[in-house]
């Protein structure tokens, strides 16, 4: 094993998929006995009880009746610049270039200027650089800089690299890096009875925003109860869930429909799921997608961004055109009514989960790319 390395990572605090990846990611490095540095405006909801020993940096946003909006990307930058060195990073790991890794631009260059510590960064890029920050004309150049400036760049699927180098005008090589999954917490039940029961549990997962098209989940699963004993679970917020209430009790489904909230962690629902239904009309990855998958829970999806790259169609679960209630009901219905089918995806699927997304090898990839860069000549140009 090489030396133990410092290691920053700069993500947001939230439980969508970067907070994931980070955190996961974070603790996994701990683990191996490095040094793990998160920096972020709130603690991370994913390590709160965790086991694994880091340090937490608060980005403090002071207010100032001078600026209309708070400059985030300035206190950043200085908590990154103090954080360097009173920790000696040997690496930064940003996940987001606006505005995190335009954040640790600004950092190198005051260390460069006022100190001997120098910064090396690996940019990771996820959907929302692209697909919206990538069509703001406001932001678009300075995202160019950020992700050119960066030491290393990676993204989270091949599908996310195409995108990114079609809406960008950059250079910099792109290593594609998929998420992890943590297969030992994201398992089949030890008693897995899914298969025998007669009401199928059916889960989606998700931040309810308009991408997700949680309306399309109700009627995809309104389909689904008229044909087999159902019940749907739907586990996060978001800005559509008063729509998805109304939606619910205009088709009379509101005693076979469970809000389960935001969670920290949703092992349990997934474990205790027959299917997970995913409808979104947009995604880089699919991070529900491979944790259900992890539990041996097949998946019906909407064919979309990265997810061919997670979903083997027809053998782990199917991939619908974004829209098609009918044939994502069909589709789920197959399933669902058919035992030996299930578990035979199930495992197909984990299967696939742990060859190509476990978080152990994921761990790997992103050392090895750590060390690439930790031994690259370093400059304060």
């Amino acid at each position: 094993m090489s030396s133990p390395l410092n290691i920053g990572i700069v993500c947001y605090p939230s439980i969508g998929g970067s907070g994931i990846v980070a955190t996961e990611l974070g603790r996994s490095l701990s683990r191996r006995g490095h040094q793990v540095c998160f920096i972020t405006y709130d603690f991370p909801r994913r390590l709160e009880g965790v086991t694994e020993e880091f340090h937490y940096h608060h980005v403090d946003v002071p207010l100032y009746p001078l600026f209309k909006f708070p400059p985030y990307t300035l206190a950043l930058a200085s908590t990154i610049y103090h954080t360097v060195n009173e920790h000696s990073l040997d690496i930064l790991h940003v996940h987001y270039a606006i505005p995190h890794s335009t954040s640790a631009f600004l950092a190198k260059q005051m260390l460069c200027k006022k100190s001997a510590e120098k910064l090396k960064v690996v940019t990771t890029l996820h959907g929302t650089d692209s697909e919206l920050v990538g069509q703001m004309p406001s932001y678009k150049p300075v995202a160019e800089f950020s992700i050119e400036s960066s030491n290393a760049v990676t993204a989270v699927s091949e599908y996310l690299k195409r995108v990114t180098l079609e809406t960008f005008d950059i250079e910099k090589e792109m290593h594609v890096i998929h998420n992890p999954i943590d297969t030992e917490v994201f398992a089949p039940p030890s008693n897995d009875w899914r298969m025998n029961r007669n009401v199928k549990t059916i889960a989606h997962i998700s931040n309810f925003r308009p991408v997700k098209r949680i309306l399309d989940v109700i009627k995809v699963f309104d389909l689904i109860a008229a044909h087999i004993p159902a019940r749907l679970v739907l586990a996060g917020e978001g800005p559509d869930r008063s729509a998805a209430e109304w939606l619910i009790n205009q088709l009379g489904l509101r005693e076979k429909v469970e809000f389960a909230g935001s969670q920290n962690s949703v092992s349990q629902i997934l474990q205790d799921a027959d299917l997970l239904l995913s409808t979104s009309e947009r995604e880089s990855f699919g991070m529900a997608i491979a944790e259900a998958m992890a539990c041996e829970t097949p998946v019906v999806s909407t064919c979309v961004g990265g997810v061919p790259e997670v979903v083997q169609d027809g053998v782990t679960g199917y991939l619908e055109p974004v829209g098609d209630i009918q044939a994502l009901a069909q589709a789920a219905i197959r399933i669902l009514s058919n035992p030996q089918k299930q578990v035979e995806m199930g495992k197909a699927a984990r299967k696939l989960i742990i060859e190509r997304f476990e978080l152990e090898t994921i761990t790997d990839e992103y050392l090895r790319l750590y060390q690439s860069v930790i031994q690259s000549e370093e400059d304060c140009a």
